[in-house]
């Protein structure tokens, strides 16, 4: 595990325990992915589980997060292209979403030019550090989404999600 301290020493990244480590690779494999470097440095890493009902069915990235080291090499974009293929016709999820800080401008821009959009906000998800920027909480999430081959008229996603404010206590 120590061989992923110079990924997990970024401040845009969540750490869990191994135990939670252990339990993604165990239950979902297929939705987890390392890069590592000829020399064996690990360039980064995506983790992801399949979850939802009906057409609530999809994929989520737990966490994607490249070293500093090998940013600006597209290491980030095949992930998510794999973890999207793998949640498409494996899993034949509805979409694929995940949680970004509303502050993390750069991973926004680049979840966007994924083809992801912002599907609501969700107040206060990574915690209460107090009023930011344009009097919102700089820890709010963005909850992204990228509609699936199973969702053709794209009903996961909505115009107007930047404007759509839930509560963290009311997703699921």
């Amino acid at each position: 595990m120590f061989k992923f301290n110079n990924i997990n020493l970024d401040i845009w990244t969540e750490t869990y325990g191994i135990g939670f480590y252990l339990s993604y690779l165990s239950r979902w494999p297929d939705l987890c992915c390392v890069q590592e470097a000829p020399n064996g440095r690990m360039m980064g890493y995506v983790i992801g589980k399949a979850e939802g009902s009906n057409t609530e069915w999809h994929g989520h990235v737990t966490a994607i997060t490249v070293a500093p080291e090998y940013r600006r090499l597209s290491l980030a974009r095949k992930m998510m292209t794999l973890l999207e293929m793998v949640s498409d016709e494996t899993y034949k999820g509805f979409f694929v979403d995940l949680y970004v800080r509303c502050a993390n401008t750069v991973a926004i821009n680049m979840y966007e030019g994924l083809g992801y959009s912002v599907y609501r906000r969700v107040r206060e998800y990574y915690g209460n550090l107090g009023i930011g920027k344009g009097g919102r909480d700089e820890e709010d999430a963005f909850d992204m989404r990228k509609p699936l081959s199973r969702d053709p008229h794209q009903r996961s996603i909505r115009m107007n999600g930047r404007d759509m404010l839930v509560r963290a206590q009311d997703v699921s």
